[in-house]
C-alpha cells in the first residue's frame, strides 16, 4: 500500500536532505527502500548493525551510490556534525534520506547548524484518507479505530496475529524504547504511567492525580509523559490560547498514535481515531506547506469544552465535535461558534441524515476524515 508521502519525499530529495520521523514500527524503513526502487544505486546503511556501522563511520559506501538510505543515525554520537558534514562534502547527485523517531524528532525543534539542509516529513499510522482509494475490504473503519493504523496489525489476516503484534509493540516501547531514550530508574512507575494514560483518553490529565495514584511527584509525572510522547507512543493536545504563558498551566489531553492502546468504551477509542487523523492531517499540511498547522481543544473556566480546534498560523480555522451517534447539535459547540464567529463541524460515527444551522455541519465522520488533506 502506498504511502501518501511517498511522491513529495522524492521531489524533495532533489533539493536536500529528507528527514523520516515518526512511531516506532510505523513503516518508515519500507518507505525508504520503496523509494529506494526508484534509483538504480541505492544503499541502506542501518547503524544497528555492525558491518552498516563501520561504512558509515568511514562513509566507505560506493561511489556509484544515488540514494542514500541511513537508519537509526541518531544512535551515532555526534550523528549531527557527521551528517552536517557528509551532507556539505557530498557529490552533488547523491540522495540521502535519514529515518529515526524521538531524538530526529528533537533535533528538528532544538535548531542547529543543519538548519535548511533538510526536508521533514512525519509518517503517521494508516488513516481514512490515505487508504481511501484501496478498493478492498481494508478500506474500513471500524478495521482502523479496532485494530488501529499500523501497517502491521492493520494488515494482519486475523485479530489474533493484531493483537499479539500489539502484546509486543507494548513490551518493546517500555523494555527497549524508554530506556534506549533516557535513564529511567524506576520502570514500573513509568509504565503505571502509561497505563493509566491509557484509560484516560480524551479527558484533561491531572499531573497531580497520576502523581498521587503512582506515588511519585508531579515533576517525575510530567517526565515520563513527555518521555512517551517524544517516542511517539502519545501526543498531546494542548487548549487554544494566544497567550502562550497561559495556556502551558492548563491541562492537556493525551491521545494514542496507536488506536489499539485505547482502553475506555467505544466512544473514547472513536475520539481517539478522530484525534490522530486531525493530528495527521496538521502534521501533513505543516510538513507540506510550512505553514504552522497544529491541533488544539477549547476549554473555559467554567468546563465548557470542544473536543478539537484546527488551528492555522495561530488562527482556529473550524471546530470540530465526535459523536459516535447523537445527531443532536452540541451546546458547546454551538457555544462556541456564536460566541467566536467560528465554523463548528459535528462528526458523528453514525449518522442517519446530515444537516447544517448556521455556521455548524453535522457530517458523517466517515465522510469527512476520507476528506482530510492526509
Amino acid at each position: 500500500m502506498e504511502r501518501k508521502q511517498t511522491k513529495q519525499i522524492i521531489k524533495d530529495l532533489a533539493k536536500k536532505m529528507v528527514f523520516v520521523v515518526g512511531p516506532r514500527q510505523v513503516g518508515k524503513t519500507w518507505l525508504a527502500k520503496e523509494i529506494g526502487k526508484n534509483f538504480k544505486e541505492t544503499v541502506y546503511l542501518n547503524y544497528d548493525r555492525a558491518e552498516d556501522r563501520e561504512i558509515i563511520k568511514k562513509e566507505n559506501w560506493p561511489q556509484k551510490t544515488e540514494f542514500l538510505i541511513l537508519d537509526e543515525l541518531h544512535k551515532m554520537k555526534g550523528w549531527k556534525n557527521y551528517l552536517k558534514g557528509v551532507y556539505d562534502t557530498k557529490n552533488e547527485n547523491l540522495k540521502i534520506l535519514v529515518t529515526g523517531s524521538a531524538r530526529l524528532n528533537t533535533f528538528r525543534q532544538s535548531g542547529d547548524a543543519m538548519s535548511g539542509r533538510f526536508f521533514l516529513h512525519r509518517l503517521m499510522p494508516f488513516s481514512l484518507a490515505e487508504i481511501q482509494k484501496d478498493k478492498s475490504s481494508l478500506n474500513n473503519i471500524e478495521r482502523l479505530i479496532e485494530r488501529g493504523g499500523f501497517p502491521e496489525p492493520f494488515l494482519a489476516e486475523d485479530d489474533f496475529e493484531s493483537q499479539r503484534w500489539r502484546s509486543q509493540y507494548l513490551d518493546g516501547l517500555i523494555r527497549t524504547d524508554i530506556l534506549d531514550f533516557e535513564v529511567v530508574h524506576n520502570l514500573k512507575a513509568i509504565q503505571m504511567v502509561l497505563e493509566l494514560l491509557r484509560r484516560k483518553v480524551g479527558s484533561p490529565v491531572s499531573y497531580l492525580s497520576i502523581a498521587e495514584d503512582v506515588q511519585i511527584s508531579p515533576v517525575t509525572v510530567k517526565k515520563y509523559i513527555d518521555i512517551l510522547e517524544e517516542l511517539f507512543i502519545i501526543f498531546k493536545v494542548s487548549p487554544f490560547s494566544r497567550n502562550v504563558a497561559r495556556s502551558i498551566l492548563k491541562e492537556p489531553k493525551i491521545y494514542f498514535f496507536d488506536n489499539g492502546l485505547v482502553i475506555g468504551s467505544d466512544g473514547a477509542s472513536f475520539e481517539n481515531f478522530v484525534a490522530v487523523s486531525l493530528l495527521k492531517n496538521s502534521l501533513g499540511k505543516t510538513d507540506y506547506t510550512g505553514k504552522k498547522n497544529e491541533l488544539k481543544y477549547l476549554r473555559t473556566k467554567e468546563g465548557k469544552e470542544v473536543d478539537f480546534a484546527l488551528v492555522e498560523n495561530d488562527k482556529i480555522l473550524e471546530i470540530i465535535e465526535v459523536k459516535t451517534s447523537d445527531g443532536d447539535i452540541s451546546g458547546n459547540l454551538q457555544y462556541f461558534s456564536d460566541k467566536y464567529d467560528l465554523k463548528g463541524t459535528q462528526l458523528v460515527k453514525e449518522l442517519k441524515r446530515e444537516k447544517s444551522v448556521g455556521k455548524i455541519d453535522v457530517v458523517e465522520a466517515e465522510k469527512y476524515l476520507k476528506g482530510l488533506f492526509m
